[in-house]
């Protein structure tokens, strides 16, 4: 990933209703939700979860498909374990920094 494509996701999820709206996509899995479940769920009016989740689309972050009449959002895995692999990139610069070894990046 580069810095920029960095700094929008980063950017996308230090929003709390955008971080709430990612994280249950994310548990979603590739089934992915529907915005008037993703409304229901978290209690966000749709005119700001269409909004946010325009965001969070743009960043790369999830992604969209149409299926007959309805929109399916999905976490974007492969972007999501990008971002968070150019955090960890240079950890300790090598050094053991005694944190115990993280579960595997999701696959989904």
């Amino acid at each position: 990933m580069t810095e920029e494509q960095v700094v929008v996701g980063l950017g996308a999820l230090a929003h709390p209703v955008r971080l709430r709206v990612f994280r249950a996509l994310v548990v979603a899995g590739q089934a992915g939700l529907t915005p008037a479940t993703l409304q229901a769920s978290l209690g966000i009016p749709a005119t700001t979860l269409s909004f946010h989740l325009k965001d969070l689309t743009h960043s790369g972050l999830t992604t969209v498909e149409r299926s007959s009449r309805h929109l399916i959002y999905r976490a974007a895995y492969v972007r999501m374990n990008g971002l968070i692999a150019y955090l960890t990139a240079h950890c300790c610069e090598g050094v053991d920094c005694g944190v115990p070894q993280q579960a595997p990046a999701c696959v989904c």
